[in-house]
């Protein structure tokens, strides 16, 4: 098994051909690993299928074995993402602002490479091959460290990826992996400061937790979802059974689905009955407040201050209702993550309000939160959603994987 900083030094002695490769060589690169991965689907599918075998020996529910399931439809799709980053601006080298001093110095501010990013994941597949094309396309090299879960089905989809790219006239070792799973190799991981300029954590709470308190490494956090829509007074129920369904229900399973519904309560009683009915056609659990309780009958479950706070991942959702937009502003602040937030609202007034205070990546009005996605965004992919300030926040695309350099030029001016 390759020792991690091996793979670190591979890296770095890429990065630099990486990075001064032209668009047209990195969209071949990317045209040949969307051919590859098509032509390799048996062989994907044979690997994943052990991971799956081994994912339900140990109990792993549904909705994990979902985000880890890789079929030949979903490998069409990663493929035709991949081909979608062709079709993009590369952002590496363009201008952002130039200015001329009256010196006459002529500088210029433009965007390059970040150089060696390491990403640690967990047991989503798909975002071994996102992650790579997206990084490629910024001129980045990468060292991808997946989950156990998803041992078998990374390694294939790295050594198709890698292969393809040579294929190109690239380096293999613009892409690595970490075949080790162990919880020391990820720590050696977070402490590669001599080959690794960002890490990037993308995963659940505890695997980012981990990352945060442990890397000396530059970390760019992605963040859990604890994802809440807040039906107003003033909500149009059919539009706001809609989004509360798709945001639960479509794919349970990520970090922007919704896990926490939040009512008020002038419209509670008209509204609940609706929602709950919707929900029922997926066997949704409902964790709710005493009102809550009280409306919609012994079906409904405690909500605890666990509940309030948690990011379910699965068909469950913690339901408060609430006595006006301000207090549901607060209980986002107290519960939510800084991810993805919704009100479903026909005053113009509290939209507004809303959008102003609640503290998040991505605010909505009367839209689900599932559309906090690289893809839905228009930047063809993203490596994670991320919930801090700075360098980054959002959806994280092409060109939050890169940073700036100044080019100044003169004609022998000195200070």
């Amino acid at each position: 098994m390759t020792d991690v900083m091996e793979l670190g030094k591979r890296a770095q002695a890429a990065a630099p051909i990486i990075a001064a490769a032209a668009p047209a060589v990195k969209n071949a690169a990317l045209a040949a690993i969307a051919d590859a991965l098509v032509a390799n689907t048996e062989e994907i599918v044979r690997k994943n299928a052990e991971d799956l075998e081994r994912a339900v020996a140990n109990g792993m529910s549904q909705t994990m074995q979902d985000r880890l399931l890789l079929n030949p439809q979903r490998i069409v799709a990663i493929a035709a993402s991949v081909r979608t980053l062709i079709d993009m601006d590369d952002v590496v080298g363009s201008v952002e602002q130039g200015t001329i001093r009256p010196n006459g110095l002529q500088i210029l501010k433009t965007r390059v490479p970040l150089g060696v990013i390491g990403i640690i994941f967990e047991s989503r597949p798909n975002v071994t091959v996102d992650a790579a094309t997206l990084c490629l396309k910024a001129g980045n090299a990468v060292i991808l460290r997946g989950g156990k879960e998803a041992l078998c089905s990374n390694a294939c989809l790295v050594s198709v990826m890698r292969d393809a790219v040579a294929s190109a006239g690239l380096p293999q070792d613009v892409v690595q992996f970490v075949e080790d799973t162990s919880h020391e190799a990820a720590e050696q991981m977070m402490r590669m400061n001599d080959y690794l300029d960002v890490l990037i954590p993308r995963g659940g709470a505890g695997l980012i937790r981990a990352v945060v308190e442990h890397a000396t490494v530059p970390v760019i956090q992605t963040g859990t979802g604890n994802c809440h829509v807040y039906v107003d007074d003033s909500a149009d129920l059919e539009m706001a059974v809609n989004i509360i369904d798709n945001g639960k229900t479509q794919r349970p399973s990520v970090c922007n689905a919704v896990e926490s519904l939040l009512v008020h309560q002038d419209i509670a009683r008209q509204a609940l009955p609706l929602i709950k009915a919707r929900l029922d056609e997926h066997k949704v659990i409902i964790h709710g407040c005493p009102v809550t309780r009280s409306i919609l009958g012994p079906d409904v479950q405690p909500a605890t201050e666990e509940d309030y706070a948690r990011e379910y991942l699965s068909y469950d959702i913690s339901v408060k209702v609430v006595d006006s937009i301000e207090e549901a502003i607060a209980h986002i602040a107290r519960y939510g993550t800084k991810h993805s937030e919704a009100i479903v609202t026909s005053s113009l007034e509290h939209a507004r309000l809303f959008q102003t205070r609640v503290d998040a990546a991505a605010v909505y009005v009367n839209a689900s939160t599932r559309f906090t996605d690289g893809g839905e965004f228009g930047m063809g992919a993203e490596i994670g959603i991320s919930t801090q300030k700075l360098h980054a926040r959002g959806p994280m695309g092409l060109r939050e994987l890169t940073t700036v350099k100044y080019l100044i030029n003169g004609d022998g001016q000195i200070r």
